[in-house]
């Protein structure tokens, strides 16, 4: 996964969590860390990112290149953190989720930056429409432990991770398509013999994954 082995959960993004309390805090937060495996299924997770933390004038500029093999089909790693919800400290343990609800984890490199506040405040303002969908938001930070890669997983109720993107620090991401896929997800797991096409929204057409059957979506576009 996008993160370092030293990664403290941050924040659980509710409607409820004022985001800048996770950015700006007067007090620092002391975090315990999350303790992730080093290796998943015989596939290392760890990213090779380098640990120096960047000068304010070089941090625009700064290029991680981590080296990752794909996680998505497998089941998530689990984790017990401290964290924040609604400015108290709270467990937080990914495998309660699992049989429960689906989970939105995405990691953002250092807490007083750039674009990871623009970040948080995005979910925590969308926070309803994942809420509708059943899944639940956390959020990671490694600040000052080492820097994380902007990676994004979408994990099943199953504890199975469906999805994953992993962005270089200077990109944020789009919440509009991080609940696109949610949607697509859900809709494949409710609907086995379905594909979705691409761009696909809720109430769109969808397709037979059959060399005949497809032609019916084909046929309609």
């Amino acid at each position: 996964m996008a993160c370092s082995a030293g990664a403290s959960v941050a924040a659980i993004i509710s409607s409820n969590l004022n985001p800048k309390a996770c950015v700006s805090s007067q007090k620092p937060l002391s975090l315990r860390p999350v303790s992730l495996p080093s290796s998943f299924a015989g596939r290392p997770v760890v990213s090779r990112a380098t640990r120096s933390l960047p000068s304010a004038s070089r941090r625009r500029s700064l290029v991680v290149r981590a080296s990752e093999l794909p996680l998505v089909g497998n089941v998530a790693p689990d984790f017990d953190a401290e964290a924040v919800f609604d400015q108290e400290f709270v467990r937080v343990k990914l495998s309660d989720y699992f049989k429960k609800k689906y989970v939105i984890l995405f990691f953002y490199p250092l807490d007083f930056t750039f674009v990871c506040p623009t970040e948080i405040t995005a979910f925590s303002d969308r926070h309803g429409e994942f809420e509708k969908l059943n899944t639940e938001i956390l959020g990671v930070s490694v600040d000052s432990v080492g820097i994380a890669l902007r990676g994004l997983f979408i994990i099943d109720k199953e504890g199975v991770i469906q999805h994953s993107t992993i962005n270089n620090l200077a990109i944020g991401r789009s919440v509009d398509e991080t609940l696109r896929t949610l949607q697509a997800l859900q809709f494949v797991q409710e609907n086995p013999d379905e594909v979705c096409p691409a761009g696909w929204k809720p109430g769109e057409k969808s397709m037979k994954p059959d060399p005949k059957l497809s032609k019916e979506y084909f046929a309609a576009i």
